[in-house]
């Protein structure tokens, strides 16, 4: 297992706040050392804001631009890899439209857009304008790469580590820990007789983590004064066979991940991490990125995995639709029709999802793709069966939905 990424949440202000800086700086410069003296790899330091539209002053496009360059270049002076400067809101509706040349504007700054209002409900606005966030993007690097450092988010809370869903809630700073936990599951399950031997050997293996992980976590606290906001258990993959959730689902007995029993194997991976006992923060589920996994990358590639799939496995938790190749000659409203739901199934289920969709140019359905990139392994793009949605759906209004939990069957 590796940390995948500590995350630092701090309010930096408008104009930057020096002692916010004083104190982002101190956390850097303590938590890698912490950590890999107990033993564990640290690929990245991160830092989040609150949502941008909340603490900048100003919401035009220049000023926005030069806020978002200075911050990021500040930031990784003092040993940070990668900004997220949180989420469009849909109580500030001009924030969307200035999410692409942020991104463009900059060299590691993350940004998300919410679809979801926790009184309101969904926002087609909101979930509209991802869409042709999404869809400018993909015109920008003949890969759609940059498509990576956006993410649309329904029912997202503050506090969770993982990027580009990560954003900040209150004005106290505070930290969580963020995990490449892939291989733990596929050493829990691949040494199992049984379903219930699985499930412990998981659970002994993240709580063992889980301890050593918050006593580190408990001196940084002591020394930064940032509060421990708890673990993402949500294993994130990396593209080799042995670092697979792909390989851990495959091994409780399903001869390929997609086939029937597949939903089963999802429900039974998320289930245990339920179980464990640990700090919990994000989403703590089943991630399931598919050009970060080998096997679900070659899975898909073989046409036994789509996005209605990945949807389905959503339902009984996951991270939602992540890094997923498309067709590049998807329409805006194509892409919506997608986002749309994904943001009703975490409206209704009550839970966190993410999009992270990546249409590439010249790219038809069933092309390979062709990423460079560490994390990345190559797949096939996915068919999408989505036309524009029209009448009701076209409108600016909310989708008033209650989660199924607040039913009564009384």
């Amino acid at each position: 297992m590796k940390i995948r990424s500590i995350t630092y949440f701090e309010n930096p202000g408008d104009p930057l706040r020096e002692e916010a800086l004083i104190r982002s700086e101190k956390f850097a410069n303590e938590a890698k050392e912490l950590f890999e003296s107990a033993g564990y790899q640290v690929q990245t330091i991160r830092f989040a804001s609150p949502p941008f539209p909340l603490f900048m002053k100003v919401l035009e496009n220049e000023r926005v631009l030069s806020y978002a360059g200075d911050l990021e270049r500040s930031l990784n002076s003092l040993g940070f890899d990668y900004l997220s400067l949180g989420p469009a809101i849909p109580s500030h509706p001009e924030s969307y439209a200035l999410i692409p040349d942020l991104i463009l504007s900059t060299e590691n700054t993350f940004c998300s857009g919410l679809m979801t209002d926790p009184k309101k409900g969904i926002s087609l606005y909101a979930v509209r304008s991802c869409g042709e966030i999404i869809h400018r993007l993909a015109s920008i690097e003949p890969n759609g790469f940059t498509n990576l450092y956006f993410a649309a988010l329904g029912n997202v809370p503050p506090g969770a580590p993982f990027f580009p869903a990560a954003y900040h809630g209150n004005e106290n700073p505070i930290f969580a820990i963020a995990v490449e936990a892939a291989d733990l599951a596929v050493k829990a399950f691949s040494e199992a007789s049984s379903f219930k031997k699985a499930s412990s050997n998981l659970i002994f293996l993240l709580e063992d983590h889980a301890r050593k992980l918050t006593r580190v976590s408990q001196d940084l606290e002591k020394i930064t004064s940032a509060a421990y906001g708890g673990i993402d258990y949500s294993l994130a993959p990396f593209p080799e066979a042995g670092l697979s959730i792909g390989t851990a689902l495959e091994s409780l007995g399903l001869k390929r991940l997609g086939d029937h029993g597949s939903l089963a194997a999802a429900a039974f991976l998320a289930d245990t991490i339920d179980r464990a006992d640990f700090p919990r923060t994000g989403f703590s589920g089943l991630m399931l990125p598919l050009l970060e996994d080998a096997v679900l990358a070659a899975r898909a590639a073989e046409g036994l995995l789509g996005i209605k799939d990945l949807l389905l496995f959503s339902t009984v938790c996951g991270t939602g639709l992540d890094t997923i190749p498309l067709p590049g000659n998807l329409s805006p409203e194509q892409i919506t029709a997608i986002l749309l739901d994904l943001a009703v199934l975490s409206t209704r289920l009550n839970k966190p999802l993410t999009a992270r969709l990546m249409p590439i140019p010249g790219k038809n359905a069933g092309n390979p793709t062709k990423f460079d990139f560490p994390y990345f392994t190559n797949s096939k793009v996915l068919d999408v069966q989505a036309e524009e949605l029209t009448n009701l759906f076209s409108g600016d209004e909310y989708l008033d939905l209650k989660p199924r939990s607040s039913l009564s069957w009384d």
